[in-house]
């Protein structure tokens, strides 16, 4: 239930972020849940590496659920750069091209 309560704050983010700019919206919201999902996975997969390395037997006797809610935060923050990046990236070419359009203006 959480997970589905964090894919629908994340897609609606990007889909507002998209409409905003006038990108691909549904597009951009599936970027938004697949690199949440992703970073998830990629953080999982360290953790339980590191884990393994420290102490061995311990990822083993570790539920799913525990390794997931430690990789939440970092799948959570990949997405929120990934948002903020894509938003000053589209922000800045709109004031490019604004000042192409009218160069006197300031």
């Amino acid at each position: 239930m959480l997970g589905l309560i964090v894919i629908f704050f994340i897609g609606q983010r990007f889909y507002q972020l998209a409409r905003a700019h006038e990108k691909s919206k549904w597009g951009f919201a599936t970027l938004g849940i697949v690199s949440y999902y992703a970073s998830t996975f990629i953080f999982g997969l360290l953790i339980g590496t590191t884990l393994e390395i420290v102490s061995p037997g311990t990822v083993a006797g570790m539920s799913d659920l525990v390794l997931g809610l430690m990789a939440l935060p970092f799948g959570v923050l990949s997405t929120v750069g990934l948002f903020y990046l894509l938003k000053h990236i589209w922000e800045g070419n709109s004031k490019d091209v604004k000042q192409q359009m009218d160069p006197n203006e300031n």
